[in-house]
């Protein structure tokens, strides 16, 4: 059985979407980054980048959520579009966006914005900038198609919508006016059964929520250099 080492963050909760859509088996790992779980050695020595999520099939281990999405749907063969060199072009495309630009733009974004200490006005202008380019992007490409990819919903669909659910605290509550196509898209997958079991998957487990000095240590470990 697979097994998904899984925190409530954007990009397992992509993964956690397509196990759900697709049917496949899995036990659910937990690892509490707040509490530096991804730290430890039995983590690290799956992923030795230290974050979730990562998945290990047999003696098949794979790390990155978008490398995880494109092995599951290489395993089992659901969600992957028309297997044409132009179809399949514009998937690793779309999926390096998200992967290259969505994620860590959104995810700095949120790390000035809301975790950083001061002065931050230069960080938090530029991934603040930079977040709400690549959300344009999306929005354009969705303003196009119903779905990323055309008319078919893929993967892709599923990158996207683990990092839409976090729009708001990314961009601020009056985002979704100026993103009207990746709302769309976001209420759409939310509406789908495999998506409210995805989200439920953060009720089975305790995770530690207060952002105290031990998980700003535990998540931010460069800070310490800081403090030293």
């Amino acid at each position: 059985m697979l097994k998904f080492y899984y925190h409530p963050s954007p990009n397992p909760a992509k993964v956690a979407l397509y196990l759900e859509e697709s049917g496949l088996p899995y036990e659910v790992v937990p690892v509490d980054t707040r509490k530096g779980e991804q730290h430890a050695p039995a983590f690290t020595a799956i992923n030795p980048n230290a974050k979730t999520p990562a998945l290990v099939d047999g003696d098949a281990v794979v790390f990155d959520s978008n490398a995880i999405l494109l092995y599951l749907a290489e395993k089992c063969g659901k969600f992957l579009p028309a297997n044409t060199p132009a179809a399949r072009a514009q998937m690793h495309s779309w999926l390096m966006f998200v992967a290259t630009g969505i994620g860590p733009y959104s995810g700095q974004a949120v790390h000035f914005k809301h975790f950083a200490p001061e002065p931050k006005t230069y960080a938090v202008n530029r991934y603040d900038f930079e977040a709400w380019r690549h959300w344009h992007i999306i929005d354009a490409q969705l303003a196009k198609h119903p779905y990323m990819l055309g008319n078919t919903y893929t993967l892709v669909d599923m990158a996207v919508w683990g990092w839409a659910r976090a729009i708001p605290f990314v961009l601020g509550p009056e985002a979704w006016a100026k993103l009207p196509n990746v709302k769309r898209l976001l209420d759409e997958v939310n509406a789908r059964p495999a998506a409210q079991r995805a989200e439920a998957l953060k009720a089975r487990y305790t995770f530690k929520t207060e952002m105290d000095d031990d998980a700003r240590k535990a998540m931010f470990p460069q800070n310490a250099r800081l403090a030293a």
